[in-house]
């Protein structure tokens, strides 16, 4: 463990976390809502520094991030802990887990691994990055020293404190949104009293850093599908972030403690990119449902398919090395062209 950076110290030893929204003032002896971070005679401590739980090889396509460095080989890892309590998530044995547990790691040595697998670069994922920041950041350092990408998938709830971290180190960030943000719904099945900081948090990214941003949106049947509030989330990413931002509707699987409600229909889905598509958003995507035609990207300027997937797969490109059409020349807004990455091992060019 080591000590936090985020932190402010309180009237009787007392501290205020400022890693996240909630904003927890824990006592001496005492541990966050997040589980990881913990007061120890005055001092905050980050228990899981130098502690990581899984790590997988991903392509960059499955966090979903389509928008920057396409076809990328991506190095994922997680400690413990979070500082949602989401009642359907799909990684509950990591990031629910309210226990110090992991593969002790430096981050150096982290990225040495990254290298080894022959990654474009590390994903910080199936938990909330932020509450983990300062190991994060120092691995992200050393990452970007070695030519490595940084990537955050991350439910937004944070600081900014966290945000003027992030920009030491961070390149991509995907925000992921659940059931299009409706207060309700986040009070019920998240246990956070209120979405407004994600919101707030995207402004911060905008306007401090330089950091690429994809919208994601957990559409959960029945309980987190209100066409409205998905109209409001389009809206806003309209509005704030631009036309050009990526917004992703991702199906629902049931798990954990929520087992009852059905898989996501496609239907609510595509209706949920409908909307998106009338509010002025460009680039639409349908997610977690292999082989439907929106999980492909469409040229804005002529309607055409420039990019075809399946699944994670890139299976058709069509498009120049500027990333323009090759049919209208209208450049798309994605950062990195495949020519810039690895791919072979899973993109299959079909001309």
């Amino acid at each position: 463990m080591k000590e936090a950076l985020l932190y402010e110290p309180q009237a009787g030893e007392k501290v205020l976390c400022t890693a996240c929204a909630r904003y927890c003032r824990i006592g001496v002896d005492q541990i966050g809502l997040c589980g990881i971070r913990q007061n120890i005679d005055g001092k905050l401590y980050l228990l899981v520094y130098g502690k990581v739980i899984t790590g997988h090889i991903d392509p960059i396509e499955k966090k979903p991030v389509t928008h920057y460095m396409p076809g990328s080989k991506i190095f994922s890892i997680a400690t413990s802990g979070c500082n949602w309590l989401c009642r359907f998530c799909q990684n509950f044995d990591i990031s629910q887990r309210r226990k110090v547990e992991g593969i002790d790691v430096s981050p150096k040595e982290v990225v040495d691994m990254t290298l080894k697998h022959g990654c474009q670069g590390i994903a910080y994922t199936y938990n909330q990055p932020t509450i983990f920041i300062e190991f994060a950041h120092d691995i992200g350092v050393i990452a970007r020293q070695e030519g490595l990408i940084n990537i955050f998938v991350s439910n937004g709830y944070d600081t900014p404190e966290t945000v003027k971290m992030m920009g030491d180190f961070l390149d991509c960030i995907t925000v992921d949104f659940k059931g299009n943000g409706e207060p309700k719904f986040v009070r019920k099945y998240i246990g956070v009293l209120d979405p407004q900081p994600t919101f707030d948090t995207l402004l911060e990214i905008r306007d401090k850093t330089d950091i690429h941003v994809e919208i994601t949106d957990l559409v959960v049947p029945q309980v987190g599908d209100d066409l409205e509030y998905a109209r409001k989330l389009a809206q806003f990413t309209y509005d704030e972030l631009g036309p050009d931002t990526p917004i992703h509707f991702l199906r629902f699987h049931p798990d954990y403690k929520m087992m009852d409600l059905p898989s996501t229909p496609v239907e609510t889905l595509e209706k949920h990119c409908q909307v998106a598509k009338e509010v002025g958003l460009q680039y639409v995507y349908i997610g977690n449902v292999p082989g439907h035609p929106l999980e492909n990207t469409y040229c804005p300027g002529c309607g055409g398919e420039v990019i075809k997937r399946h699944g994670f797969d890139i299976t058709r490109w069509r498009l120049d090395k500027d990333n323009r059409c090759k049919s209208c020349g209208y450049r798309q807004a994605i950062v990195g062209t495949l020519q810039d990455t690895v791919k072979e091992f899973r993109f299959r060019p079909v001309m």
